[in-house]
This record gives C-alpha cells, sequence and structure tokens, in this order.
C-alpha cells in the first residue's frame, strides 16, 4: 500500500498532491462520524448563488439493499473493483430551481467543487475516492426515483487505501504506474489563448 506522491513543478499542498484515485481498496470500514464529516464538507463549496445545487444518494457495504442498488448501476469495468469500496456515492446535479424550474447552467460546474471538496476533506481522514463516469444514467434515474431535474453525473467509490496486487489487469498496472499532469504551461496563459 503506498499513496503516489508527484513531483510538482510549484510547492503544491500535500493534501492536493496526496490525493488520487485508487482502485484498490482495504476491508477497513470508514467510520460514520467520519463519513458524514466528508459528506458536509461538499456543502461548504462555492456555488452560483449560493444554489448549493448537489445531491448525493449513498450507501456503506453495511446497508448492504443499498449497496447493491449503487452497484447495479455501475457498468461492468467499473463493478469490478468498485465493488470492494466501503462506499458508493451517486452524485447529481440539480439542473433547475425555484417554483418555475428556473435552468441552472452552472449546475455541474458546482457539483464539480462540491464533489472536489468532498474529496479533499476525506484524504483529511486517510480515506481515498474513486470518480467513475462510467455507470448506466438512464438506469440511476429510473432505480431511485429522481425528478426530471436531477441529473446523475458521476458516482464515487470511497474507502481506505488496499493493495494494489489485489487488483487484475489492467486494474493493477493503472494502481502502480506513476502519476503525471500537464505541465502548467499547457492550461495556464497569462494573457490571450494561444492560437
Amino acid at each position: 500500500m503506498s499513496i503516489k506522491v508527484p513531483a510538482t513543478e510549484h510547492p503544491v499542498s500535500d493534501l492536493v498532491r496526496n490525493r488520487w484515485s485508487p482502485r484498490a481498496f482495504s476491508p477497513k470500514s470508514i467510520e460514520p462520524a467520519v463519513l458524514k464529516t466528508i459528506l458536509e464538507a461538499a456543502s461548504w463549496a462555492p456555488s452560483a448563488n449560493n444554489l448549493q445545487p448537489w445531491s448525493y444518494v449513498y450507501a456503506t457495504k453495511e446497508n448492504t439493499e443499498q449497496f447493491e442498488k449503487l452497484k447495479s448501476i455501475l457498468l461492468p469495468g467499473n463493478h469490478l473493483w468498485a465493488q470492494h469500496a466501503d462506499v458508493l456515492i451517486l452524485a447529481s446535479a440539480i439542473t433547475a430551481y425555484g417554483p418555475d424550474n428556473t435552468p441552472n447552467a452552472y449546475a455541474w460546474y458546482d457539483l464539480g467543487a462540491a464533489n472536489a471538496t468532498l474529496l479533499l476533506e476525506a484524504r483529511q481522514h486517510d480515506v481515498f475516492g474513486h470518480v467513475m463516469g462510467g455507470f448506466d444514467r438512464k438506469k440511476a434515474k429510473e432505480v431511485f426515483h429522481f425528478p426530471e431535474h436531477v441529473e446523475p453525473v458521476v458516482v464515487i467509490a470511497l474507502g481506505h487505501l488496499g493493495e494494489a496486487g489485489q487488483l487484475d489487469e489492467p486494474f493493477y498496472t493503472r494502481e502502480v504506474t506513476p502519476r503525471s499532469r500537464k505541465a502548467l504551461g499547457e492550461f495556464a496563459f497569462a494573457g490571450d489563448f494561444p492560437s
């Protein structure tokens, strides 16, 4: 079990550098109070007009029925490893608000900020998260009876870090491959966007 801490161009905080997306989870449970803290952290993310347009449906492995419902929406490749996480969370964007169902163009962006805040809080408690787009959105809306204005966006697996050796390929190789990111000069520009 090793945390993949990358080298950075600039002195990025340890909290950010230590956040990564493993697929190997240990059988250790996340304490209920810690899970509540992680979930509450999402509420402190910034959002347009403070609408907080996000919703989380979650289950721990102990809540077998709800956990199975969440597992049932995963695509097969993600199901192989995510079933070993301690918690599964379906993160959704609330795309309209108010009595007139006014569209919220920033709902997905705001949900992303909430998810990032949740994941950083998780690392404070030695918990790791892996965000997945590989799930059946239509089935998720049906299984969880979502209204029209609630859009399932990602599923998050949470748990304590396990051993890479417990994973089959191609997941083992992904787990042990060093992390990399684009260089700062490839995405941040002082002035005009390069042509």
